[in-house]
């Protein structure tokens, strides 16, 4: 245990998240996500049983989120909702990345499912929750702390 840092915070977590450099994406993604096939090799770190908005607010906690990208954060949208639309998992993350980081409800972009999945394969961590309603993905691109 360290103090200081979110107890769901595991070391091997850490060392992925401490590892990654500024413009790299992390995806945090639902129980129901195909995760290990869509990884292709990249590390997968579960944490089973936590909400995809407990699971970003434990990873936004120690991972600076970029400033010199338009949308440094976004969620996969449904796809029988209107573009817009959230489910409450999304709603929730949407908040917590505004709160937490700042961040107006536009820089938090709805990427539809099968675009979704192509930024998978730029992500260079997946980071699979327990969340359990459809549609709880969402992707963070990770920024610079500065001096």
């Amino acid at each position: 245990m360290l103090k200081g840092l979110d107890p769901i915070l595991t070391p091997e977590l850490l060392m992925h998240l401490c590892a990654m450099g500024h413009g790299e994406w992390v995806a945090v993604v639902d129980a129901n996500f195909t995760a290990d096939f869509l990884a292709k090799g990249k590390p997968v770190v579960r944490l089973p049983g936590l909400s995809l908005e407990r699971v970003a607010q434990a990873v936004l906690s120690v991972f600076p989120l970029a400033v010199d990208v338009p949308q440094p954060a976004g969620y996969m949208q449904h796809s029988g909702l209107p573009v817009g639309q959230t489910t409450p998992a999304q709603a929730a993350f949407i908040e917590l990345a505004c709160r937490l980081e700042g961040l107006a409800p536009e820089q938090v972009e709805p990427i539809e499912r099968f675009a979704f999945y192509e930024r998978i394969a730029g992500a260079s961590l997946i980071v699979q929750s327990g969340e359990a309603s459809a549609f709880g993905n969402a992707i963070l691109c990770k920024g610079v702390i500065l001096p």
